[in-house]
């Protein structure tokens, strides 16, 4: 596929199966049918997201759920015919349900948990429309990670009411507990060496 096709302002919606057509060595999320050119993660990304990638990992060993590290497909309202318009790769994202990981090429529906690291190349207005694409499909635990500020906010979808998250913004912390996963507590000091 041309670049050309997919620059902003192009009027066209594609689908997963137009993305899975796609002969290019770029990386691109759809969201609502709109392609986003996905910039390579820098040092202190990567940094972070090894250090969690490590300790939800050794956690995890043994036990259902499982982790994953970008690049993955995250088809958050998957279609049998491959029309859905939305697809993301979370920086890191914890699958407890098996039946979504079926197909072998992405996950179906909604992770338990996805974790976004924050960087340059994520405006606002991106991770605004991820994070109520995020509430919407039902990922239960949701963080985002700001490695300048050290600041993690932590949104925990409200029992209850499918459609809200009761978010927390920690400065700083030393440790983090996982609701998702108990028993885990993520030791945060690989975000405060890496920043």
């Amino acid at each position: 596929m041309s670049t050309a096709m997919l620059e902003e302002g192009n009027e066209k919606k594609h689908t997963y199966a137009d993305y899975c057509a796609w002969d290019t060595e770029k990386r691109y999320e759809l969201i609502n049918g709109e392609a986003w050119m996905m910039s390579a993660p820098g040092v202190i990304h990567q940094t972070i997201s090894r250090e969690l990638l490590g300790q939800f990992w050794n956690f995890l060993k043994g036990k259902p759920c499982r982790v994953f590290a970008a690049p993955l497909d995250v088809r958050l309202f998957p279609r049998e015919d491959d029309g859905d318009d939305t697809v993301l790769q979370p920086d890191l994202l914890v699958v407890c349900d098996g039946e979504k990981l079926a197909d072998g090429r992405s996950c179906r529906g909604a992770p338990d948990l996805v974790a976004e690291i924050l960087s340059s190349s994520n405006t606002w207005k991106y991770l605004s429309l991820k994070f109520q694409l995020y509430l919407k499909a039902g990922v239960r635990e949701y963080w985002l990670i700001e490695p300048e500020t050290r600041i993690i906010q932590v949104h925990l979808l409200k029992e209850g009411e499918p459609d809200c998250y009761l978010s927390r913004v920690y400065r700083d912390p030393q440790f983090l507990e996982v609701s998702v996963l108990p028993g885990l507590t993520i030791d945060a000091a690989g975000i405060r060496r890496a920043s």
